[in-house]
């Protein structure tokens, strides 16, 4: 997949980045609809779960995409094997969380956090990776950091998921940006780190009499597939984040919670406010502004060495 991107050129490069970006997206703004149907699983239960599943899924794709010697050599170096504990870690608690929320009837409190995300991302882009803003975009984040604040005046009760949401997942995604292992393959490793962490507390509910499980035929199929279903927009995130300026994946990521706020209203009855209403009209307009500087000025970003 990078080998065709590089191949094809920067404008390819940024396109498949794109798609890639939209695809991640777009699942993660479904999987509400999957993890409630599991609502009489617990949390961590269902994280320990996609973890062990998870495994053979990713170990298929390695092999098929040939590359365990770039894992052999990734074990080798302590340093990376470092940093991707510490990736591993902030994306368990991001999963952790996630799912807590989710099934604890708080989805819009996640969307908030995930709507919290791109801003997080454009700044981190700016301040950490030196990616230039226009005027315009500046404009954009102001009027998202409007609405969010509008939006955090009115939800201060579920707040700290949001915000532990949000930290976690763009520290993840900026780490993963800036290390040199491609999406599959980090995964792979941090799965594997995470892999005892979950087995271990299966087992010891497995042994204190807990239905791991879950309690039918259906909690037992979904569960099988959690490596599957979570997987995947998690790999297509990654390579979208190999491939986009992260200020533009940051923008992108709207998507994802708008999905997930509309099944929280619609779909759940979760309580939708007049903050809410203002700042989703607000998170709206500023990624019009940002999409307009976008089309009229595209910025392709240079591929990593």
């Amino acid at each position: 997949m990078n080998r065709a991107d590089h191949s094809t050129g920067p404008a390819t490069r940024y396109r498949n980045g794109f798609l890639y970006g939209l695809g991640a997206y777009g699942l993660w703004g479904v999987l509400p609809i999957y993890f409630k149907m599991l609502g009489d699983v617990p949390a961590f239960d269902i994280v320990a779960q996609r973890v062990l599943w998870s495994l053979p899924f990713l170990a298929t794709l390695v092999t098929i995409s040939g590359g365990w010697r770039k894992l052999r050599e990734c074990a080798g170096s302590a340093r990376m094997i470092g940093l991707l504990t510490v990736t591993a870690l902030l994306v368990g608690i991001n999963w952790l969380l996630y799912v807590y929320a989710v099934t604890s009837g708080h989805i819009l409190a996640a969307s908030f956090g995930y709507y919290l995300n791109p801003l997080a991302n454009v700044l981190l882009g700016r301040f950490v990776l030196n990616e230039h803003l226009s005027r315009l975009q500046w404009t954009a984040v102001a009027i998202a950091a409007a609405g969010i604040a509008v939006l955090a005046a009115g939800a201060l009760g579920q707040l700290w998921i949001s915000l532990v949401l949000c930290v976690s997942f763009a520290t993840y995604g900026l780490m993963r940006k800036m290390l040199p292992i491609d999406a599959v393959g980090g995964l792979a490793v941090e799965t594997a780190l995470l892999f005892p962490l979950g087995f271990a507390w299966l087992a010891w509910r497995w042994a204190s009499g807990a239905a791991i499980f879950g309690h039918g035929s259906t909690d037992v199929t979904l569960l099988l597939l959690a490596g599957i279903v979570s997987t995947t927009p998690l790999i297509l995130f990654n390579a979208a984040a190999k491939r986009l300026a992260y200020s533009t994946l940051g923008m992108l990521q709207f998507l994802a919670p708008t999905l997930q706020f509309l099944l929280a209203v619609l779909v759940y009855g979760e309580r939708f406010t007049m903050a809410h209403a203002i700042a989703f009209a607000a998170i709206w307009i500023s990624l019009a502004l940002y999409v307009t500087v976008l089309v009229r000025k595209p910025r392709l970003p240079t591929p990593p060495e």
